[in-house]
């Protein structure tokens, strides 16, 4: 049987041949079915391309948001750390204020008052030189609202900071930050306490306050701390009973607190030599003076002038040597320093 064809005449309006096709039947049925195929392939790709622009769109979108996020976190880090810098400095300040006024160690008062509230309430708290009246405002931690942000974000238990897991972490996300802020609003909220009960207790302790060495004797740098060291004139170590504070010949010498002067004179190794008795046990002792402004007996203010800065005595350049001593005992006079 003759197979079925399809003839496809070419002709023009103008003079010419015509032309004419013959196609089989099953020749135009496939080439329509693999033109439909091509067009299905083409409209496929077309689609896919649509797509790939559409998320390559959303991907710049997304991309310029984690820069952005990225940017945030990196100001709150910045942020949580100068906070965690801040709280430290104000721990070490109210440290040496309560060294200074012989008040009972914070860390101490902060850490019964938050878990054993009732202990303090009892026993109320102490300082080393007797019993000093502190203001009863706690917030309990259960109360601060902590762990609420650090929740949504932990996929795994919390460091322990006791153990200083936290400091040790390197890796950077949003929980470990979860953990440092809660860390610093609770330490916020225990210092804010402290300092509130450290100031009930200097309130009351005007008058020693003002007999406290509490600022540096003179305007310069330190060269030499107290402790064993090795001797600059001998080589060998050697106890450093004061702290060296190097500045230029003739910068004035100033009183770092209320007293009465107790010695002038000249000693071997000290040069032009001034003591000054503060009471309640603590003098204090200013060395390698060139000129000295004060005599023995003479009541002084904290800050008035009483030497100018030398190179008296056994000393390798102008300097101060300044000296604490409480009860006979030196003592490191930085941490009566408040700066």
């Amino acid at each position: 049987m003759a197979q079925k064809k399809f003839t496809i005449l070419i002709t023009s309006n103008r003079r010419g041949k015509t032309r004419s096709f013959s196609i089989a039947s099953s020749w135009l049925q496939g080439g329509v079915l693999l033109a439909g195929v091509f067009a299905l392939i083409i409209s496929a790709g077309v689609i896919d391309y649509v797509g790939l622009l559409v998320q390559v769109s959303e991907n710049k979108v997304l991309r310029a948001e984690n820069q952005q996020l990225k940017e945030q976190f990196r100001l709150v880090e910045s942020k949580v750390d100068t906070l965690e810098k801040s709280l430290e400095r104000v721990k070490q300040f109210s440290k040496k204020l309560r060294l200074i006024a012989n008040v009972e160690d914070e860390d101490r008062v902060l850490k019964l008052s938050v878990q054993q509230p009732e202990q303090v309430d009892e026993a109320g708290a102490h300082g080393r030189g007797g019993a000093v009246a502190f203001p009863s405002t706690r917030v309990p931690a259960s109360k601060l609202g902590l762990g609420q942000m650090s929740g949504s974000f932990l996929e795994k238990a919390p460091l322990d900071t006791a153990r200083g897991e936290l400091s040790i972490e390197k890796q950077r996300d949003y929980a470990i930050l979860a953990v440092r802020i809660d860390q610093a609003v609770e330490t916020t909220v225990l210092r804010e306490q402290g300092v509130l009960q450290l100031y009930e207790a200097l309130w009351e302790k005007q008058s020693l306050l003002d007999a406290i060495p509490n600022m540096k004797p003179v305007r310069g740098w330190f060269t030499s701390k107290f402790g064993y060291r090795i001797d600059p004139f001998h080589g060998r170590p050697m106890m450093h009973n004061g702290i060296d504070i190097a500045a230029a010949h003739g910068t004035a010498v100033y009183a770092p607190a209320d007293g009465v002067v107790s010695y002038v004179g000249f000693e071997q190794g000290y040069g032009k030599i001034i003591s000054i008795d503060h009471g309640y046990g603590i003098v204090t002792r200013y060395g390698h003076n060139s000129k000295i402004f004060v005599q023995v007996g003479q009541k002084l203010k904290r800050r008035d002038v009483i030497a100018a800065v030398g190179t008296t005595g056994r000393s390798s350049g102008p300097h101060v040597h300044y000296e604490v001593r409480v009860h006979g005992v030196p003592v490191d006079p930085i941490n009566y320093i408040l700066e």
